[in-house]
């Protein structure tokens, strides 16, 4: 999970680099590149590319384009911290959505944790002038597509390869985005270029480690380290962007990350005891 939130984070980072590129074709060239390195690999390993648990696998791969569609579309319309950490959310939704699609136990003391979560998205929405309702109702949404493709992730951890699942978002998302970008399409200059490779290689990357990660351990406590990238989001709209925080919005963020924190803090209470 270390390595997936690094990678991801540079992939939020490449993202806000290209806004001069619509988020289709962002997402039809980042699917186009993680088709080609998924594919190659799983037939160098004689591994069969559509899986076995084909059902959950297509729910992951639909759940999950339209997490990261919306997530793009808020990666370059709000502050990067905010946008990230928003999306964040989603380890409250993973908790909520195994209790049943995989049978985990969900504790009224977690609720009192997730709480805590949302009084920080009304914390960093109240007092940042910069964050619209619209793009903040798209950012939960992103978070609860996210909850869902985590726990179809989860469903198909006995019986696929993590690069069969992993190829099953751009199996899906290729052709779609590939449709949506001819309407918005827009050439892109070689340093663009650049930045849309290094996008779909550093998702690549991501998404094979959290694929790892989420077929090892319990789904919700996969999910909430994710809340490191918010450390990286921060860094990178301080120093590179010059983006400017409230305090209370800091406090917004902090509350998040808290929520979040507790759960996984729960959740590995109650697994020692059991």
């Amino acid at each position: 999970m270390l390595i997936s939130t690094f990678a991801f984070s540079i992939m939020t980072l490449l993202v806000k680099f290209v806004q001069e590129i619509h988020v289709f074709e962002i997402i039809f060239f980042r699917s186009l590149i993680s088709f080609i390195i998924s594919f190659t690999y799983l037939k160098i390993k004689k591994v069969k590319p559509l899986g076995v648990n084909k059902k959950y696998l297509i729910l992951r791969g639909i759940f999950g384009v339209i997490a990261l569609t919306l997530f793009f579309i808020t990666l370059q319309k709000l502050p990067l911290a905010n946008a990230v950490t928003i999306q964040y959310l989603s380890p409250i939704f993973t908790a909520i959505f195994a209790v049943y699609m995989l049978k985990e136990k969900l504790h009224w003391t977690q609720l009192l944790f997730f709480v805590i979560s949302f009084i920080g998205v009304i914390l960093i929405k109240g007092f940042d002038e910069r964050i619209s309702n619209f793009y903040l109702v798209i950012g939960i949404c992103s978070s609860i597509f996210a909850g869902l493709a985590y726990n179809a992730i989860r469903k198909v951890k006995d019986t696929d390869h993590p690069l069969v699942v992993v190829l099953y978002f751009p199996l899906i998302a290729t052709p779609i985005m590939a449709f949506l970008s001819y309407f918005y399409w827009k050439t892109p200059n070689l340093i663009e270029f650049g930045y849309l490779l290094m996008i779909g290689i550093a998702t690549q990357i991501g998404q094979v480690y959290l694929t790892k990660a989420l077929q090892i351990e319990t789904a919700a406590k996969v999910s909430a380290m994710k809340y490191i990238g918010v450390i990286y989001a921060l860094l990178y709209s301080y120093f590179i962007f010059d983006e400017k925080y409230y305090p209370l919005t800091l406090l917004g963020i902090s509350f998040v990350i808290l929520g979040v924190f507790l759960n996984v803090w729960y959740k590995s209470t109650q697994k020692i005891r059991n």
